[in-house]
């Protein structure tokens, strides 16, 4: 391409891209969904999405933790904050400096209509000299019938190889129904 070309950004960029890494899907009660194989030397961003995931109670807490290496890290360590909407106006934030995951959503249910839905982008997983951290947003409504939306960002506050991602309800409770799909998203190159 010419030099002129690129000075009035006529270079063409590819990426950004999604690329599905893997789909699971839950249909009967499961403690949590593990993503082991993350591709985490291809890509530097990973996207999770889930689609009507249902728990076995009423009002549970949807939440993330990594593998470092291979091992779960599920000691007080990671770092939130979360701001939350419940139709009629009701506003809270939710913070945390030592929990042991990462909170992705509130109020997930059990019965017809309460399913939660969202994604979570997560950043540098990979890299062993960097902080891996997420973004996410997420919706569902709650046993009253109640919508509610709530978004945040969490960091494992570390630096470590993260080399999965583990997705569960807060107290061991179980997974009953739901989708969930991992993409890595490309790289952009000019």
């Amino acid at each position: 391409m010419p030099l002129g070309a690129a000075r009035f950004g006529l270079i063409s960029a590819v990426g950004g891209s999604l690329e599905l890494i893997e789909t699971q899907t839950v249909s009967g009660a499961v403690a949590q969904v593990d993503f082991t194989s993350i591709k985490e030397s291809k890509y530097d961003v990973h996207l999770l999405i889930w689609n009507n995931i249902l728990c076995e109670n009423d009002s549970k807490r949807i939440v993330m933790r990594f593998f470092e290496s291979g091992t779960i890290e599920d000691a007080s360590v990671y770092e939130y904050a979360n701001q939350v909407l419940y139709a009629g106006s009701i506003f809270t934030e939710v913070n945390s400096t030592g929990d042991t995951d990462i909170r992705l959503a509130d109020n997930a249910g059990n019965d017809t209509g309460e399913s939660t839905n969202g994604y979570v982008y997560c950043y540098n997983l990979g890299n062993s000299s960097k902080y891996s951290f997420s973004t996410y947003h997420s919706s569902g409504a709650n046993m009253s019938s109640i919508g509610w939306g709530e978004f945040g960002g969490g960091v494992l506050p570390q630096t470590s190889t993260v080399d999965g991602i583990r997705f569960l309800i807060d107290g061991n409770y179980n997974i009953t129904e739901g989708t969930l799909k991992l993409f890595g998203v490309k790289q952009w190159v000019i």
